[in-house]
Order: C-alpha cells, then sequence, then structure tokens
C-alpha cells in the first residue's frame, strides 16, 4: 500500500470518485461477510474476478499477493472436512471428511478471496491520500482520519529507520541466532525504534504548531460526483438487492 503500484492506472475504474468506491466496497464487503449461500458467494466472487480483471493488473504481482492471503485458508481446508460434523463422504487415512466441513470450507475460501480481490480492485486503484481526503468527505470522525493519515505517512518513515538500524547491526556481523544474544539486540533496535519514533512525533508537533495548525487540514480540490459516478453506485445497489434476493430465497 505504500507504494501504491495499483493506483497509477487508466481502466474506468481508477476513474471513479473515490467516495463512491469506499461506499460500495463497504457495502459488498459487509454484505460478503454476512452471506453463507454458496450461490451468493459464487456470484460475488464472480464479480470480483470481473472487477480485478477490469482494472487491468499484472497478474504475476496478484498471484503472489493471494498466494501469501491463502496459505491460512490452506490451513482450513486441512482441518475443516476431517472435523467439521456431517455426511461422510470420503475417508483418508482413516480421517472422515464430512460433506458439510468441504462445503464449510469452500465458503470460507469464497468469502475470504472476494473481499480481497473487492479491497484491490476498489481501493488500491485510489492513492491513500485521497481514501483519507474521500473519509473526510464522508463525515468519517477526523481524529481517526488525521490518525490514518498519519500512520500512512510515517510508516514509510519507521520502516526506514528501521532498516538502518539492521542494516548496522549486519555491518557489525550480526547474525540472528536461537539464543540470548539475538533477543536482546531485537529488544534493543525495538527500543531505539520507540524512541526515534516519540522524538520524531516531537519535532512534528512542534513543527505543526509553527506553521499554525488548528487541527484541520485545509483541502484545496475536492472531489465531485460525475455521471459514472452514479451509474456505478445504480449498478452496484442493483446488483446488491439481486443477491440479497438469492440470498433470502426470494428467487
Amino acid at each position: 500500500m505504500l507504494e501504491e503500484k495499483l493506483a497509477a492506472g487508466s481502466s474506468w475504474i481508477h476513474g471513479l470518485d473515490p467516495r463512491a468506491k469506499l461506499v460500495v466496497g463497504l457495502f459488498f464487503s459487509f454484505l460478503i461477510a454476512l452471506s453463507n449461500e454458496l450461490k451468493t458467494l459464487s456470484l460475488f466472487f464472480a464479480l470480483a474476478v470481473i472487477l480485478i480483471i477490469s482494472i487491468k493488473i499484472d497478474f504475476k504481482y496478484l498471484l503472489k499477493r493471494l498466494l501469501l492471503f491463502n496459505l491460512f485458508i490452506c490451513l482450513i481446508w486441512i482441518f475443516i472436512p476431517f472435523t467439521f460434523p456431517g455426511k461422510e463422504i470420503l475417508t483418508v487415512w482413516q480421517f472422515s471428511v464430512s460433506k458439510e466441513g468441504l462445503f464449510y470450507a469452500l465458503k470460507i475460501t469464497l468469502r475470504s478471496n472476494s473481499i480481497i480481490l473487492l479491497v484491490i480492485s476498489l481501493l488500491s486503484t485510489s492513492p491513500v491520500l485521497d481514501l483519507i481526503h474521500a473519509m473526510s468527505r464522508l463525515r468519517i470522525p477526523p481524529k481517526l482520519i488525521y490518525l490514518l493519515f498519519f500512520v500512512y505517512r510515517y510508516l514509510y518513515v519507521i520502516k526506514k529507520e528501521f532498516n538502518t538500524i539492521h542494516q548496522a547491526m549486519l555491518l557489525r556481523a550480526f547474525k540472528a541466532k536461537t539464543n540470548l544474544h539475538t533477543y536482546r539486540s531485537y529488544a534493543y533496535l525495538i527500543a531505539m525504534l520507540l524512541i526515534k519514533s516519540y522524538e520524531r512525533s516531537q519535532k512534528v508537533y512542534q513543527a505543526m504548531i509553527c506553521r499554525g495548525f488548528k487541527g484541520d487540514f485545509v483541502m484545496i480540490d475536492h472531489f465531485k460526483l460525475k455521471q459514472k459516478d452514479y451509474l456505478f453506485i445504480i449498478v452496484s445497489s442493483l446488483f446488491l438487492i439481486f443477491l440479497l434476493a438469492i440470498e433470502k430465497g426470494l428467487i
């Protein structure tokens, strides 16, 4: 996220208003998390795949991210089918695999991957600062917005400081092992990061006060909803209603 590799693009999703993407992404993720029907989750996953194709992402980059994310999902497939009660359909090394367990693991897989693909396609296609600006326009509490802003702004600084200290340790022939010296060295590293973070926060605060900061960031440019944004919200709302009807068995 710090690198914002996906924010610089020319797809139709990149051109949408960040507020529209935030609202639609929130409602879709909320409904996916609550959905329990395999048919509905399959449709959500198909939608997420269509959106991820639309942003013209590098599939090697995407597969690398999904592989790391799905390592935990693999553990679910190892344990749940063998422990979930239900109708036995298969026996592997004297362990019974239940039909309900397989469907439950499949639902978790579809649910989690649908949400992560939607987040990548809708939120990662906007710069983080634009998302924070959009949150302020959606009346999110200012303290939460400032917290997100400063976390985003200084994560890179802390990461850079960590790399500097760690590189200095390596230049002094430090080798990580499972011994007390290694644990003590990493404890010192973390302590130095905390001290440097505190000192940096004091300098930043004093600099903001010197520049007349009174608790508000003045925004010069503001978002304007366009015709394609309204169309995106309407189509997404109709699709949500359609999926809710499927979830409730009305269709």
